[in-house]
């Protein structure tokens, strides 16, 4: 008896309250503000990630001579624009060993500026950019080791960005 009172009482408050429902009711035009969302454009936006126009000619490159007295052979590398702006394609060369690479450049907000310069064995080289302040950053190693030629990345590189949001009401 005393759940049956309690479930009629439940019941009938849930009536109440469901009757009470104003989602059909109108909404005064003059009570509505908008809400608008002020947001700051990213630096990293100054530069498209497209290329209006791909150079055909190499944008960075190395070479040496192996000193074969036979042929004339060479270590060489170089790097390719690509439609992508901060991809670059890496065109290798050791003797008649070649190879491809592909090379993703951070975006600083910058154009990208790719530079590649001599290693410390014979034949190698590192690849890098020139970063905002116009400081060489290390990137990719191309080096030949035991007549095979190798690619090492020796550090990677991540940009954040953060954009700040105002709600203005």
């Amino acid at each position: 008896m005393k759940y049956r009172v309690l479930n009629f009482c439940l019941l009938v408050v849930l009536i109440l309250n469901s009757c009470n429902n104003n989602s059909g009711s109108t909404v005064n035009p003059a009570a509505v503000t908008k809400d608008t969302t002020v947001t700051s454009p990213s630096p990293l936006d100054a530069v498209p990630q497209k290329r209006d126009k791909v150079k055909e000619e190499a944008v960075a490159s190395f070479k040496v001579t192996t000193g074969n007295p036979l042929n004339d052979w060479y270590f060489k590398v170089e790097l390719y624009e690509t439609p992508t702006t901060f991809h670059y394609l890496l065109k290798m060369q050791y003797e008649e060993i070649r190879g491809t690479d592909t090379l993703k450049l951070p975006n600083f907000g910058i154009w990208p500026e790719p530079v590649i310069k001599k290693g410390n064995e014979p034949f190698s080289c590192i690849i890098g950019f020139m970063d905002k302040d116009k400081k060489f950053r290390e990137y990719k190693k191309v080096y030949v080791k035991n007549n095979v030629l190798k690619v090492t990345t020796l550090k990677h590189y991540t940009v954040y960005a953060w954009k700040k949001e105002v709600v203005e009401k």
